[in-house]
């Protein structure tokens, strides 16, 4: 019957990514001419994408675990924040950032316009409320790249973002990612090195952590949190502790 139909039609919907679904549409027409469903391409819409908080401690490799899952999962992409600071060499408008003067930062932070924003390294950055809601509205999943003071801010604000933080698998892991990624001098890869033994408290603040040992699993437990398909691995406190207690035995 047209109710069977209509199920099988729906679940089937609900198992493909929204890209498939949309080229799908044409494919059920047609089925429906030749009298096989009784469906049309009106029951095929695009599904609320979701917001996903991603946060870690500098150089725990977020922007590189970031870029691989966009590559092998079409529906995420990255939300593109505001910023103050001068656009520098190779950057692009509406895909690094959307650069802003400050007035216009003000602006809209005096209509409510950001999920959050806080001022860092000599510049403002802010996510844009309405640029997320759009890219979701279209049925994509729009990773927030935060620090964790934004981060609490939206969690706050939207209930229904999923937040994941990583976790390295050892401090020395961590620590030799700062100095050796040549960012900047030893003395300042040591001192963000020291927020993030602070930092990493946090992670019980995040309703998953995924330990940043090899990115591929990496990308694949975010891939498997968006279908709901993952666990937590038990004992975040013991792991935490044990984090801090690697750093102790090393003074």
């Amino acid at each position: 019957g047209s109710r069977t139909e209509v199920t099988f039609a729906r679940r089937y919907r609900e198992s493909l990514s929204t890209q498939t679904v949309l080229e799908a549409a044409s494919l059920f027409d047609i089925l429906a001419d030749a009298g096989m469903l009784v469906l049309h391409s009106a029951y095929i819409v695009t599904r609320q994408g979701q917001g996903i908080l991603f946060s870690g401690p500098s150089g725990i490799g977020k922007g590189t675990v970031c870029k691989e899952l966009i590559q092998k999962d079409k529906s995420v992409v990255l939300s593109v924040s505001w910023t103050t600071r001068e656009r520098r060499k190779g950057e692009e408008e509406g895909v690094t950032y959307f650069y802003r003067t400050e007035e216009q930062f003000d602006e809209m932070i005096a209509k409510g316009g950001f999920l959050e924003y806080a001022g860092i390294y000599g510049g403002r950055y802010g996510t844009p409320r309405d640029y997320v809601a759009q890219r979701m509205r279209e049925g994509k999943n729009v990773v927030l790249e935060i620090e964790t003071k934004g981060a609490m801010k939206v969690m706050e604000a939207e209930k229904d973002v999923i937040s994941i933080y990583l976790l390295p698998p050892t401090m020395k892991v961590l620590r030799d990612r700062l100095i050796n990624r040549g960012r900047e001098g030893y003395e300042k890869a040591m001192q963000r090195f020291r927020c993030a033994y602070d930092e990493i408290d946090l992670a019980r603040d995040y309703q998953y952590y995924i330990v940043n040992e090899q990115l591929n699993a990496t990308v694949r437990s975010i891939m498997n949190i968006l279908r709901g398909e993952y666990r937590n691995p038990d004992d975040l406190d013991g792991r935490i502790r044990r984090l801090k207690e690697e750093v102790s035995n090393d003074h």
